[in-house]
């Protein structure tokens, strides 16, 4: 009698009949060795540190919904997808690669393509794709560094309007010079013309890194 086929040397070793009996995974050998791990300037775990915060400051429930503005490949992201309900989770990024390895390694490598986080392509603070949706937390971190300070506005207007309305927050990571270049009260009107107000500066020690991060909070004025 024949042995039994052997069937546990992982499916891309089956042969015969069996060896295209799997769903191929093309992915980018830089994700393979987790290369994007390092592209932070901190430990990959630094993520878990940022969600925390985030969630306290706001008392994150499982059921709001939260809107990350430029999720990389989600080092402070999978924390969130984690917690929350699915599809409650938003993110809009614009570099392919990171898309690339949060779609094709980390979801999936964690386990977590059930949650079905919402993660689109947006350039230059374009939010369509987000439709009308609301969100409880809408958050940028060091994002808002690395554009032009009118962008930064345009895209503050934008998001004003996915608010909850009366409980929804933006947190801004580092610094907010789109406002404090301006004079204090041309700051001020600008925030109040989009219906925002400058709630304050957080600055939140690090449990993992010796090192502190500044956050700014902005919520909605009805």
């Amino acid at each position: 009698m024949a042995p039994p086929p052997q069937r546990n040397r992982g499916i891309s070793h089956y042969t015969g009949p069996d060896a295209s009996n799997h769903t191929a995974l093309p992915c980018p050998g830089e994700l393979l060795v987790e290369e994007h791990h390092s592209n932070y300037g901190e430990p990959w775990a630094g993520g878990r540190d940022v969600f925390e915060f985030l969630a306290k400051a706001v008392s994150l429930k499982p059921s709001d919904n939260v809107l990350e503005v430029g999720c990389g490949t989600l080092r402070v992201g999978l924390h969130f997808i984690r917690f929350l309900l699915p599809a409650h989770y938003h993110c809009v990024e614009r570099d392919v690669l990171s898309l690339m390895a949060a779609f094709r390694y980390e979801l999936p490598s964690q386990g977590l393509l059930h949650k079905r986080p919402v993660i689109v392509r947006g350039e230059d603070m374009n939010f369509e794709s987000l439709g009308h949706k609301k969100y409880d937390l809408i958050y940028a971190s060091a994002v808002f560094l690395h554009m032009p300070d009118k962008l930064v506005w345009t895209g503050l207007e934008r998001l004003a309007g996915h608010l909850t309305p009366g409980q929804g927050r933006i947190f801004v990571s580092h610094n907010i010079k789109f406002c404090t270049r301006l004079p204090s009260i041309v700051c001020q009107e600008r925030l109040a013309n989009l219906k925002l107000k400058y709630v304050g500066k957080h600055t939140h020690d690090s449990l993992l890194f010796n090192h502190y991060e500044i956050w700014h909070e902005f919520n909605q004025v009805l």
